[in-house]
């Protein structure tokens, strides 16, 4: 059995899938940190989790058979209970239809104690943290969403701007070149006119000056 169809085991007692997962984790979670903290963790009938210190010491090799040096080590180690030993050696039988007699320990049969109960709290704080997390970095994701959505838009109303300036710079320049047009066209017709009324008189001179010779 792995952890998933122990999971599968108990969801119908404990209301469902996810309560069930959430539990087993929670338990196997406690055990761990109390072990590694140096409590040792017994239930009653069922067993006892503690930590072993191993010191120095020469093995061998099993392919080679030369001697090495092990450092010292610390490991994890389970003792049956008597009553997990009498249901497996068969001196005991299980009980029909029911749940196995070391899930009826007695009130305050886990001697973790106080380390075994912070555990479980440090654990429930440390997934609140982690939503809180997920929950800030969401935020802000959506704030950088807003920003750059922003200043896509502010970049595109100046594009805009832009472009019905350099549209109205041409239209402007061409209405004063029309205007400085029409200025001028006066001013050559007044000239065109000036120089004929010159050479009238240009003529009148010309003509006295010959009936004067003739006199």
């Amino acid at each position: 059995m792995n952890k998933a169809q122990l999971v599968e085991a108990i969801a119908d007692k404990v209301g469902g899938r996810q309560q069930a997962a959430e539990a087993v984790d929670a338990v196997l979670d406690a055990i761990v940190r109390a072990v590694v903290g140096g409590d040792r963790v017994s239930v009653t009938g069922f067993g006892s989790f503690e930590k072993v210190d191993r010191p120095a010491r020469y093995a061998r090799n099993p392919q080679t058979g030369e001697r090495v040096r092990v450092k010292k080590t610390s490991v994890p180690r389970f003792r049956a209970g008597q009553g997990f030993k009498d249901l497996v050696s068969g001196s005991k039988k299980l009980p029909r239809g029911g749940e196995v007699a070391v899930k009826k320990a007695p009130k305050g049969s886990l001697s973790g104690g106080a380390s075994t109960r912070t555990a479980v709290k440090k654990a429930a704080a440390k997934k609140v943290a982690a939503k809180k997390v997920a929950a800030k970095k969401t935020t802000a994701a959506k704030k950088v969403a807003a920003k750059k959505t922003t200043a896509k838009k502010t970049t595109a109303k100046t594009t805009a701007k832009k472009a019905t300036a350099k549209k109205a710079a041409p239209a402007k320049k061409t209405t004063a070149k029309k205007a400085a047009a029409k200025k001028t066209a006066p001013a050559k017709k007044a000239t065109a006119k000036k120089a004929p009324a010159k050479k009238a008189t240009a003529r009148k001179t010309t003509a006295k000056r010959a009936a004067a010779r003739k006199k």
